[in-house]
């Protein structure tokens, strides 16, 4: 079996290629997201209430101040 392809093969993508990598970079982009906020809850749920005080997030606003859209991270991450 030849495994060879040219160049030209790749070179004809439909929309429905461009569908389907869009919506696996989309994918890919929203699993990202959620590791990062998963690791960010990790670390502020490590943090001392003083320490949470210290950024003005209290410890039942940590999974609220993670989910927030768009929004930077508390100060001091």
């Amino acid at each position: 079996m030849n495994m060879a392809h040219s160049a030209a093969e790749f070179g004809n993508t439909t929309d429905s290629d461009w569908r389907v990598l869009s919506s696996l970079t989309s994918c890919w982009v929203a699993f990202q997201q959620w590791r990062r906020r998963g690791r960010l809850q990790a670390e502020l749920c490590d943090l001392s209430d003083r320490g949470l005080m210290d950024i003005g997030i209290a410890r039942g606003e940590i999974e609220y101040a993670t989910s927030i859209q768009g929004s930077e991270p508390p100060r001091g991450f």
